[in-house]
C-alpha cells in the first residue's frame, strides 16, 4: 500500500494539504494517508474529522514521515523531513522553485521534487492548477481587506441627508486573482477600472463590467506569451503606460496591484510621484509583497502610509482564508496524484511522459531537471 505523509505546515502557514474529502478520495485509490496530529487544526480540519475519513494519526512529524512513498505539503519541506521518507519518495508542495540556494540540498535527498507552480497551462490540468485557485482567494481577501481600511462606504448611497457617493476601484494586473477582484469590488458596489498590458484581458475586464485602462499600440497587441503570461514590457511602452495610469490613479480609492512575472521580481506599477498624486485616505493592497511589490513603498508583511496613502503588503493573502484555500489547495493535489495511480490494481504507477508529470518534475535522481531552472 502507497503510505502518503502529511505533516504540519510552519507556523506562518495556516494552510494544510489534505482535507477530510481529500483523505477519503485518496483512501479510494488505495493510499494510506498519514497526518501528524493537530496539524489540520488551523484549517479546522480535526484530527476527529480526518480519521473518520480514513487518515491515520500520527503522534507527531517522525512517525508520520517514517518510510512514507508519498509528502504533501503547502510550503516547500526540508532536507530533513525528506529523508526520513524512503529513498526515491515523492515530494509535491509550492516548492519556490526559482530559490536554487533551497531547492539544491532538497534535489541532492534523492527525491522525485514535484513544484505545484510549475503546473502546465492546459485544459487537462485546470483542476490541478494551484496558482489560480489560491489568487482567486487572493483576489477576492484584498478588496475586502482594501475596504476594511478605507474607512468610506464602497457603494452610492441615497439617503434623505444626501447622497454618498461611489467608492473608485483601479485594478492593476488582470490574471485570476485580478479578475476575482474585480468581480468583489463591483459586488461591494465600487466604480470598477483595471490595466493589464496583454490584449485578451480587455474582453474579460468589460465582461465584468468594469472599465479597460491601457495604451493600446502594436506593442500591447503582442504582450502575451504563448502560456498566457505577460511578456516584459519595452521601456518606451512603460513609459507611456505609466503616464496613462499616473493620470488614471490620481482619482482612485483603491487599488490592487497583482502584477507578477514567472521568476523574475515585481514589476513596479506605482511610483512615489504617482502616491504622491493620490487622494489622502486612498489604500493600496500589493498582491506582489512576496516579490518586492508593484508599489514603490510597500513594505513585506506590513502596512505602511505613504504621502497619506495605506499601502498594504500581505504575505500569503489566500492563507488568511485557510478554510477555503487548503479546501481547494487540497483538491488540486488529489487532482495531480490522480496521475501517480493505477487505479485497478491501485498501487503507484508513474507515466514520466505525462507532460503535466514532466511539466512539474523538479528535481529527480538527486539533480535539478526542469528546463527553466537550467540556468536559474
Amino acid at each position: 500500500m502507497v503510505t502518503i505523509a502529511v505533516t504540519a505546515e510552519a507556523p506562518d502557514e495556516p494552510r494544510f494539504a489534505v482535507s477530510p474529502e481529500t483523505v477519503k478520495k485518496l483512501s479510494a485509490l488505495g493510499a494510506k494517508v498519514r497526518v501528524e496530529a493537530g496539524a489540520g487544526g488551523r484549517s479546522r480540519f480535526s484530527d476527529d474529522a480526518l480519521k473518520a475519513a480514513g487518515a491515520e494519526i500520527a503522534a507527531g512529524a517522525a512517525e508520520a514521515l517514517s518510510g512514507a512513498d508519498m509528502l504533501l505539503k503547502v510550503r516547500r519541506p526540508s532536507a530533513d523531513e525528506i529523508r526520513q521518507l524512503k529513498p526515491g519518495a515523492i515530494v509535491a508542495a509550492i516548492l519556490d522553485p526559482y530559490d536554487k540556494a533551497a531547492i539544491e540540498p532538497l534535489a541532492g535527498t534523492g527525491a522525485n521534487l514535484f513544484s505545484m507552480e510549475f503546473m502546465p497551462r492546459i485544459s487537462r490540468a485546470q483542476s490541478m492548477d494551484v496558482l489560480s485557485s489560491q489568487a482567486n482567494l487572493a483576489g477576492y481577501k484584498a478588496v475586502v481587506d482594501a475596504a476594511s481600511l478605507f474607512g468610506q462606504a464602497l457603494p452610492m448611497m441615497m439617503t434623505a441627508a444626501g447622497t454618498v457617493p461611489a467608492a473608485k476601484t483601479f485594478i492593476m494586473g488582470v490574471g485570476v486573482a485580478g479578475l476575482q477582484a474585480i468581480a468583489t469590488a463591483r459586488r461591494l458596489g465600487s466604480i470598477v477600472s483595471a490595466t493589464d498590458v496583454r490584449p485578451a484581458t480587455k474582453e474579460q475586464v468589460q465582461s465584468l463590467g468594469a472599465k479597460f485602462i491601457a495604451v493600446e499600440d502594436d506593442e500591447f497587441k503582442q504582450a502575451q506569451t504563448a502560456a498566457g503570461y505577460a511578456k516584459p514590457m519595452s521601456a518606451e511602452y512603460q513609459a507611456k503606460q505609466a503616464a496613462l495610469v499616473a493620470e488614471h490613479i490620481k482619482n482612485q480609492d483603491i487599488v490592487i496591484t497583482t502584477a507578477l512575472i514567472p521568476g523574475r521580481p515585481a514589476p513596479k506599477l506605482v511610483s512615489a510621484a504617482m502616491l504622491a498624486a493620490m487622494k489622502p485616505g486612498s489604500v493600496i493592497v500589493d498582491l506582489a509583497a512576496e516579490r518586492g511589490g508593484n508599489v514603490e513603498g510597500t513594505v513585506p508583511g506590513q502596512t505602511v502610509e505613504v504621502s497619506g496613502v495605506k499601502i498594504v503588503g500581505p504575505l500569503n493573502l489566500a492563507g488568511s482564508v485557510p478554510v477555503n484555500a487548503s479546501s481547494l489547495y487540497a483538491k488540486n493535489l488529489y487532482a495531480f496524484l490522480e496521475l501517480f495511480f493505477d487505479k485497478k490494481e491501485k498501487t503507484l504507477k508513474v507515466n514520466w511522459d505525462d507532460e503535466i508529470i514532466k511539466g512539474t518534475l523538479v528535481a529527480k535522481d538527486g539533480k535539478i531537471v526542469h528546463p527553466n531552472l537550467a540556468s536559474a
